[in-house]
């Protein structure tokens, strides 16, 4: 069965372990924008979702499935899931079929739920702060932050992408250290599926490693 290269598995170290800790909430500075609506809204978005997701990190006595369902909640809130997942597969998303691409994209959300619960763990009281936030187009805006780690007293940088439209406000990728998730995630697909698997070897190895994390988890098929 085709496997995740090593060598994209440990470039996707940093985003891994970085991811759980963005959501910790802080004090946002002016935005470099700020009379732009979709910098206003791009930005006030990457803060609804810190300030949110604090709430889920500080709850100790959530079951891990809970928790699970709760990060759920805030990601099809926050994300553009059925994009990123979309652009993930690039020119592959036309080898799969209908059925195919429901079971990617359900898998692929399990993916990313399980994935950074398990690692729910980790947080250690790290800070968000918004630095500034640029537009890129009429309908697409960049939030720099930085996120603040106690432990170490060292910072590291996460660019939030943003489309919005419309007055609705969506999370299109997260660049950690300038590693792009989205970018990560495709190249590791990308290798499963030129590796011989195909869509269906995609799909096993997707479904394969969110029952493993499921079962880390405690958490019943």
């Amino acid at each position: 069965m085709p496997r995740l290269p090593m060598s994209i598995s440990r470039r996707r170290l940093l985003v891994a372990f970085v991811l759980p800790l963005i959501v910790g909430g802080g004090a946002a500075l002016r935005s470099a924008a700020a009379d732009s609506s979709i910098a206003d809204g791009a930005q006030a978005l990457v803060q609804a979702f810190a300030d949110e997701g604090v709430l889920l990190l500080r709850d100790e006595k959530a079951s891990p499935a809970a928790s699970a369902e709760r990060f759920r909640t805030l990601l099809d809130r926050y994300f553009a899931t059925d994009v990123i997942a979309r652009w993930v597969l690039g020119r592959y998303w036309n080898q799969f079929n209908p059925q195919e691409r429901d079971q990617y994209r359900q898998l692929f959300e399990d993916l990313v739920v399980y994935g950074y619960v398990k690692r729910f763990g980790d947080y250690a009281g790290e800070q968000l702060r918004i630095v500034r936030t640029l537009t890129d187009s009429p309908t697409q805006a960049t939030v720099f932050t930085e996120i603040d780690r106690p432990a170490s007293g060292q910072s590291v940088r996460v660019d939030w992408r943003v489309g919005g439209r419309d007055g609705v406000f969506r999370i299109t990728d997260v660049v950690v250290e300038n590693v792009s998730l989205s970018q990560t995630w495709r190249s590791d697909f990308s290798a499963v599926i030129q590796q011989g698997g195909g869509p269906s070897g995609l799909l096993t190895t997707l479904r394969e490693r969110t029952g493993q994390l499921k079962a880390e988890l405690g958490i019943a098929n």
